[in-house]
């Protein structure tokens, strides 16, 4: 039997199925088929020609370090390890207006006006908006070469011509190309041009950045494997409504992952912020119950930020529990051994908790500081103003050592922090050695969470 005439691909992970369905099986979302036709029906040959052998080498010999191209801005610099590599291609994705678009022409801006040859593909936007863009955020006289077209032949005819250094498309999802009978933005399309304007950098050597968008779950939009493709993929995180602006290395060929970069947003366009710790911090009152000060780690930086807990009666029969920048599954695990551990009770109570400035924390050191922001908040008492609080929880109560103490403590000492509440040291190394740890500041041990709620119950007189 021969092969179908069309095939019916999931837009949402990429699944090729013979006859459409309602569900795809892969992924179970619903109504997301597409019929496409293949480009070609033949069978591949399968005769190789006999070429040149594969050539090996010694994991002894030394390794050059990639050169680098500085955007001009050194939060993107951080992020991306310490600048573009010529030849790489990076994916950058966020919300719908979170300032993806102005971020990659103030550094096209910077870059062009650097020396480097640096052309803006826009398939969103005409040229007369980008150009208000650019005067807007005072870059109307840098030599960017500009243009605004989706098809995938003319933008590679363009490029070829001109040989820019950095080559910037926004969106990939726009673009498309007449090898296939997709419509634009359908999976075989997005892979297919992602894969073309990949090739053409390892090929050329120019740096390729394209822009993604995100689905409704904070995804690019589109396969998996376009992601596997690039060299590095950023994502650009934070509230439209607010000032703050998140640039997070998820994947990065070229240097370290999880680094972040952060800005802030104003009539300007994009400022870098050289201290998130003062400017999350920035605003701090008087110290109130339920806010703990967080001493993290993102990347290879320590920030500081602010945690935020209520717990409240409820309203209704059943408790609310409502997660802002944290993962609602360990808020779940921290107030279950708070419970069970400790004799504290949060049944019939809504917990809301908070991480001010729009910061996404992952990092299993914020236990402890969650678990005393609950505390202060549950006994209506605060904790010191002065004071930071990080560590890790088991499910035992027992509190575990965090990585990086020295840096967390530098940072806290630098933004005139005077005390610590921190896991008791139990073999001094040299990244938390005791002497070393009680010269930057003194630091309440907390060996077990029942000494924690002790502690804040104390300040109580309870």
């Amino acid at each position: 039997m021969g092969k179908p005439a069309s095939i019916f691909v999931c837009q949402s992970c990429g699944s090729v199925h013979g006859k459409w369905a309602g569900r795809c099986d892969a992924c179970g979302e619903w109504n997301v088929l597409v019929e496409e036709v293949p480009s070609n029906h033949m069978p591949r040959k399968t005769g190789r020609k006999k070429g040149r052998s594969l050539d090996f080498v010694d994991l002894a010999g030394e390794a050059v370090d990639p050169p680098r191209l500085s955007t001009g801005i050194g939060e993107l610099d951080r992020v991306t390890g310490g600048g573009l590599v010529p030849g790489s291609a990076l994916l950058i994705g966020g919300d719908p207006g979170i300032g993806k678009s102005t971020l990659l022409l103030q550094m096209a801006g910077k870059m062009a006006l650097s020396g480097l040859t640096t052309a803006y593909i826009s398939g969103e936007e005409a040229t007369a908006q980008v150009k208000r863009r650019a005067r807007r955020l005072g870059l109307i006289d840098a030599p960017v070469k500009l243009a605004a077209e989706t098809a995938l032949g003319p933008i590679l005819d363009g490029v070829m011509a001109e040989k820019p250094d950095i080559i910037i498309i926004d969106s990939i999802q726009t673009m498309w190309t007449d090898q296939l009978g997709a419509a634009p933005g359908t999976v075989a399309q997005v892979r297919a041009c992602s894969q073309e304007m990949t090739r053409y950098a390892k090929k050329t050597g120019a740096c390729v950045l394209l822009v993604g968008h995100v689905t409704k779950d904070g995804q690019i939009a589109g396969p998996r494997v376009v992601e596997h493709m690039v060299d590095a993929v950023l994502y650009f995180e934070g509230d439209r409504a607010g000032q703050f602006r998140i640039l997070r290395a998820h994947k990065n060929r070229f240097g370290p992952t999880d680094e972040i970069g952060v800005f802030e947003m104003g009539a300007a366009g994009l400022s870098e912020v050289k201290n998130p710790s003062a400017l999350f911090l920035d605003g701090r009152g008087e110290a109130a119950s339920g806010a703990a000060v967080f001493a993290g780690i993102e990347g290879t930086r320590p920030v500081l930020t602010e945690i935020q807990a209520l717990v409240a009666p409820a309203a209704f029969g059943t408790p609310r529990r409502a997660v802002v920048g944290w993962d609602s599954g360990r808020l779940a695990m921290v107030l279950a051994v708070l419970e069970a551990r400790c004799g504290v009770s949060f049944g019939g109570k809504d917990v809301y908790l908070n991480v001010a400035g729009g910061l996404k924390i992952s990092e299993p050191a914020a236990d402890l500081a969650v678990a005393a922001a609950l505390a202060s908040s549950i006994f209506d008492t605060p904790l010191p103003a002065d004071c930071v609080v990080f560590g890790e929880i088991s499910l035992s109560g027992d509190v575990r050592q965090a990585s990086r103490t020295d840096a967390r403590l530098k940072e806290a000492s630098k933004l005139g922090f005077k005390r610590a509440i921190a896991p008791a040291i139990i073999t001094p190394t040299v990244s938390s050695n005791k002497t070393v740890r009680a010269e930057q500041m003194p630091i309440l041990e907390i060996s077990t969470l029942p000494d924690l709620v002790s502690r804040v119950q104390a300040m109580t007189g309870g």
